[in-house]
């Protein structure tokens, strides 16, 4: 009877414990499917912001008039403030680098390097830069919530960006978000044409050590130099 009696108290237990843990991942779920814009974003500036981190990433690049439609992917090296190395695999090896003054664009199979300022290629948020000082954000776009981002079942928020400063290279960025890491999971930039380029972000890992020299490059003797400033 006391081994019964035992049973069932540790069943008792294990059932209340079982409960408390589904009643806590609820008030959690509910607490964060009702964030306001401001909120999700000072979870996600707390996350990268001073941060250093890398990813894989997958780009997916559409030219809506050509109805073309290319893919890459490869490895991404963040680090504060504007600093970025994207290592691109497939289809085709480059390698992107700014120290957040200069920047290289890196060829192997052309022996290519093309070099100017950062701000020309990466300015107004291009090519995800906003990573590497998260809090452009607030002082670049006007933001909002989008209405999947709102839904119970929905496991991302959604946030659309409008520059406040119109361009024809960015007509808006939208943001997909994990609700439980707030990692910024996918980027999708759209210019006034229509283009649109997508990047997922994938196996983000924060603190990281990377150091400077990481970011700078040297070009290779007998490269073909072009200056993106001229």
């Amino acid at each position: 009877m006391k081994a019964a009696t035992g049973i069932l108290v540790l069943y008792l237990t294990v059932l209340m414990l079982g409960l408390s843990g589904d009643l806590q991942d609820l008030r959690a779920a509910t607490e964060s499917s009702n964030l306001t814009v401001d909120h999700i974003l000072d979870r996600v500036e707390k996350k990268y912001a001073d941060s250093k981190f890398s990813a894989n990433f997958i780009q997916k690049s559409t030219i809506k008039a050509m109805d073309i439609t290319d893919l890459a992917s490869g490895k991404v090296y963040i680090k504060y403030p504007g600093m970025m190395r994207w290592e691109y695999e497939k289809p085709d090896r480059q390698i992107i680098v700014t120290d957040a003054d200069r920047l290289w664009i890196y060829r192997p199979e052309n022996n290519q390097v093309m070099t100017g300022k950062a701000p020309t290629f990466f300015g107004d948020g291009k090519g995800a830069s906003f990573l590497s000082d998260i809090r452009l954000i607030r002082q670049k776009f006007d933001i909002s919530l989008e209405q999947g981002g709102q839904a119970e079942n929905d496991l991302f928020y959604h946030l659309k960006l409008i520059p406040r400063e119109k361009t024809l290279d960015i007509s808006e960025i939208r943001l997909m978000i994990s609700k439980q890491t707030f990692n910024v999971l996918q980027v999708t930039t759209q210019n006034f044409y229509g283009d649109e380029t997508r990047i997922d972000l994938i196996n983000s890992a924060f603190g990281v050590v990377l150091e400077d020299s990481l970011f700078s490059f040297k070009i290779p003797e007998g490269a073909d130099v072009l200056q993106l400033d001229e």
